[in-house]
């Protein structure tokens, strides 16, 4: 089966396809399930740190540890309502226990990372590279979901994704290490330049420092060359989705949007169709007959 699935480009989209809609089942509890571990590993090292007593709240339940649950009445999901999106249809998004509607979060994470493991799979065929790309892309989900929930970053997805990406450099899998270092630099760099002149300026924070992180782990996968379009691109998609969803929302334009997830969208689009993009973007830049730098 393996051997076939490496042969048949078309059966290994699909199977990867299906891979994708299981891992993206598991995102979805990582994108639930960490931010309340994470904050409240947070309060009880704060109230050590600052010698304040004990307080006895549970610790939030752990990623594999407990099963699928609703959590709302507690009921335990069967096999068959997890299967990765049928189920949702199937439930016509709506718990089988108490009939409390559950998020399409769930579904549309499942179907993205689903699409997007094929796409890879596509683009770099089914070797060392692909798994790679696919590691990089369930990353990416897990922050995009968690920012665009809690508007946090956590290190703990942020600093994996930087060093993976130096360690992908290093056999030269997409860009050689050279420009991968730099690009982590500039990528880290630029966004805290333009974050401390805001800050210096308007005397408050307008981005937070995971956003920093996130932009140097892409410049880590992508290169040093790939800093400027993804910044330019993910601002674009942030003005789009941004606006629409502040009208959707009737919010005025001070309110806070996570910049990750518009981070996250651009820098796989840039590393997957980078060449493409740039080919495009020259071809309408430059006069006929002009080659690009």
């Amino acid at each position: 089966m393996l051997d076939y699935l490496l042969q048949n480009r078309t059966a290994a989209i699909a199977a990867v396809f299906l891979f994708g809609l299981l891992v993206g089942s598991f995102l979805n509890v990582v994108i639930l399930r960490v931010p309340p571990r994470m904050m409240w590993g947070w309060r009880r090292e704060a109230r050590d740190v600052l010698e304040l007593p004990e307080v006895d709240e549970p610790k939030p339940p752990g990623i594999v540890v407990k099963g699928s649950h609703c959590p709302k009445c507690g009921h335990a999901l069967r096999w068959y309502e997890n299967i990765p999106v049928v189920s949702w249809l199937a439930l016509r998004g709506r718990c089988s226990g108490c009939k409390t509607p559950i998020s399409v979060q769930y579904p549309i994470v499942e179907l993205l990372t689903g699409l997007a493991f094929a796409a890879c799979v596509w683009r770099f065929g089914t070797g060392l590279e692909a798994g790679a790309a696919l590691l990089f892309t369930g990353l990416l989900i897990a922050l995009a979901g968690i920012d665009w929930r809690t508007k946090f970053l956590f290190d703990d997805l942020t600093y994996p994704l930087l060093w993976l990406g130096l360690g992908a450099s290093v056999m030269t899998l997409f860009v050689p290490a050279h420009s991968a270092i730099l690009g982590a630099l500039v990528g880290y760099l630029s966004l805290w330049s333009v974050s401390t002149a805001y800050a210096l300026i308007k005397g408050r924070q307008g981005m937070g420092n995971g956003d920093f992180k996130l932009l140097a782990a892409l410049g880590a996968w992508c290169g040093v060359s790939a800093i400027l379009p993804i910044v330019l691109l993910s601002s674009l998609i942030g003005a789009v989705i941004g606006g629409i969803g502040l009208k959707l929302l009737a919010k005025d334009s001070d309110t806070q949007i996570p910049f990750g997830p518009f981070l996250a969208i651009a820098g796989w689009v840039w590393f997957l169709f980078g060449p493409e993009l740039s080919a495009v973007y020259w071809g309408l830049m430059l006069p006929p007959g002009a080659t690009a730098p």
